[in-house]
């Protein structure tokens, strides 16, 4: 591998890296606007300029390989007159209204002026006038006079969506970002344009005016649209003025796993964060009323005990995490109870795209196998308990129809559920205890590949809402069952001791890219 030096620091590093991912690898930042690892160089934007030893002139860092013996810097005069020269060009035509872009706060033009140029601007004539505020897909929105033509959101509908929507025309000053003749930008990844824009020329329409991005906060965790497990950053908003029932979720966007998303997200799994409290039942419920947690679990347990016996079943949803179902699973062994059924039969599947969109949409279907789950079977299950083949079911994370809900009430004994979104049929169950979302509480999934990923709490779980190993556990409780667990770091742990899939692996210990047990690496 070719040693070099940049600003003093000795490196080795493999044959091919850019100069850009060079200086990143010993912690320097070289500024850039056009260059991104996901895409293909386009070298056009000019900020990424630094001085080589014994070069004749600047060279661009992104498209500048490691050489041998090569010495680099990246901060000389030379190369920040050139820096500031090039951002006083982006800025001739550009509109200074940062106070209303929403863009302001995460914006590389604005971090850029700051560092390399600072001044004011010396252009007398009037800046060219552009189209503003353009919709040219349904989720995104297009300001052509903040556009810097970094090529970024070209270069991804080419190369990543291949859908060819976009394109550079017109020329010198005049040249602008538009649509291809006819198009929409009606992708199925179209918001990564958004994510690639380093000004505010591209935004989103759904988070548009919503909030500053310097009032949001960011938690790496999980996105739960389908089985793939794409690794995303949700930002969320808990300021005062968000009171309970609004909104706390801002808006979903993808961070790097080279081994599971790279460097995107699909538009689906995009407005998943809308789930977090659209339509959340936050408090505990007894025969369709309003009760505090401790009196519903107290109705749950007595109406599971009232009917206990080989005629109970639990119906469980593929969306729970990993600690949730050996929860559950572990009550079903404390309780005696053998028919247990994600009900994966009883949702709707969709399309998937070869690419990161899934036809499986269950989030942890993959690890409700390995635990040794039936994924099917919640036909069935329902069948025999509108029969008078089952006693007592417990539902949790499936929304039931209310017709079908009056059925099961008028043939069993116990009907209990746990669920994070109302549903009509909720007022028929003895009691429904309030399920926190995914995105309240610490745990994991386990993706397609075999992936166990880890999930981050982003919010405090809403109103009365727990997650579901903290009711499994408090429902076992109050049944004589002491359960072997507290918290989702023990949990995960008991299942690690207990099953071959996660042998090895602790909640802590994923990290940031989650990762493959032995036994699913070998499958792949």
């Amino acid at each position: 591998m070719p040693k070099l030096t940049i600003n003093g620091k000795e490196a080795e590093l493999p044959a091919g890296t850019n100069l850009i991912e060079a200086a990143k690898a010993l912690g320097t930042e070289i500024p850039h606007f056009c260059y991104h690892p996901g895409l293909s160089v386009a070298g056009n934007c000019r900020m990424c300029l630094v001085e080589i030893e014994k070069a004749p002139k600047l060279q661009i860092a992104c498209n500048t390989a490691v050489g041998e013996g090569m010495v680099v810097l990246t901060d000389s005069a030379k190369v920040k007159k050139a820096r500031a020269g090039v951002m006083e060009f982006l800025l001739l035509n550009h509109p200074i209204d940062c106070p209303i872009c929403d863009c302001a706060g995460e914006c590389y033009l604005q971090d850029y002026y700051m560092e390399h140029d600072g001044h004011a601007s010396r252009l007398e004539e009037g800046k060219n006038k552009k189209q503003k505020a353009q919709p040219i897909g349904p989720h995104v929105m297009l300001d052509k006079e903040r556009c810097v033509l970094c090529s970024r959101c070209v270069r991804f509908t080419d190369e990543v969506s291949k859908t060819h929507e976009l394109g550079i025309f017109g020329r010198g000053s005049t040249e602008e970002i538009g649509l291809a003749p006819g198009a929409t930008l009606d992708n199925a990844y179209s918001g990564n344009v958004v994510d690639l824009c380093p000004v505010g020329a591209l935004t989103d329409r759904e988070f548009r005016f919503k909030s500053r991005p310097w009032f949001l906060k960011e938690t790496a965790t999980l996105c739960g649209g389908c089985s793939m497990g794409c690794n995303v950053i949700l930002n969320t908003n808990t300021n005062p003025y968000n009171k309970v029932g609004q909104e706390r979720a801002y808006r979903l966007f993808p961070r790097e796993n080279k081994a599971v998303n790279q460097y995107w997200m699909c538009d689906e799994g995009r407005y998943t964060y809308k789930a977090v409290d659209a339509g959340r039942r936050h408090r505990t419920l007894v025969s369709g009323a309003v009760a505090e947690p401790d009196a519903a679990l107290a109705a749950a347990a007595a109406a599971l005990k009232a009917a206990a016996g080989p005629k109970t079943a639990f119906l469980l949803h593929p969306s729970l995490t990993n600690e949730e179902l050996a929860a559950f699973r572990w009550l079903a062994q404390a309780l005696g109870v053998t028919q247990v059924s994600l009900g994966a039969d009883l949702l709707e599947r969709g399309q998937g795209d070869g690419y990161l969109i899934q036809a499986d949409k269950f989030p942890n279907g993959r690890g409700a196998k390995d635990q040794g789950f039936t994924l099917d079977g919640g036909a069935e299950l329902l069948k025999a308990a509108k029969t008078g083949g089952l006693d007592a079911l417990l539902v949790v994370g499936h929304s039931l129809a209310d017709a079908e809900c009056a059925e099961l009430r008028a043939k069993l004994k116990a009907l209990v559920g746990a669920h994070s979104q109302g549903f009509g049929g909720e007022a028929r169950f003895d009691a429904s205890l309030a399920l926190a979302h995914a995105a309240e509480q610490d745990g994991s999934w386990t993706n397609v590949q075999g992936r166990v990923q880890r999930l981050n709490r982003a919010l405090a779980p809403l109103g009365d809402s727990q997650p579901g190993w903290a009711l499994a556990g408090a429902l076992g409780a109050l049944l004589g069952h002491a359960a072997p667990a507290g918290d989702a770091q023990s949990w995960f742990a008991a299942l690690a001791a207990n099953t071959p899939a996660f042998a090895g692996l602790s909640l802590d210990g994923l990290g940031a890219q989650g990762a493959m047990p032995a036994a699913a690496a070998a499958q792949a």
